[in-house]
């Protein structure tokens, strides 16, 4: 995995973890997690500077969602940033 990739998968990581502390409550439930993920990877991370260009917002709230569906049907041993942070590079750059 390159560095670029090993930040993203960092980033999201802390995304995840600072969602389930906001959702708490509910255990981490929220249908619309994937834009919650992308507002905090926009504009409140280093996300539009590691891909070199900020993404546009619904293209990354679309590739969340099809990464969480590929993730749950391949079932991988490679933990869920690793895997998304790949594919995000990959798909952006």
């Amino acid at each position: 995995m390159s560095k670029v990739t090993e930040k993203i998968a960092a980033l999201l990581h802390e995304a995840g973890e600072t969602h389930h502390q906001v959702y708490r409550i509910v255990d981490g439930e929220d249908p619309d997690w994937a834009s919650r993920y992308a507002d905090w990877l926009l504009n409140l991370s280093e996300l539009p500077d590691l891909l070199g260009r900020p993404p546009v917002r619904s293209e990354l709230v679309f590739r969340l969602v099809g990464l969480d569906k590929e993730y749950a049907a391949a079932n991988p041993d490679e933990p869920w940033p690793d895997y998304y942070a790949t594919r995000l590079v990959e798909h952006f750059t």
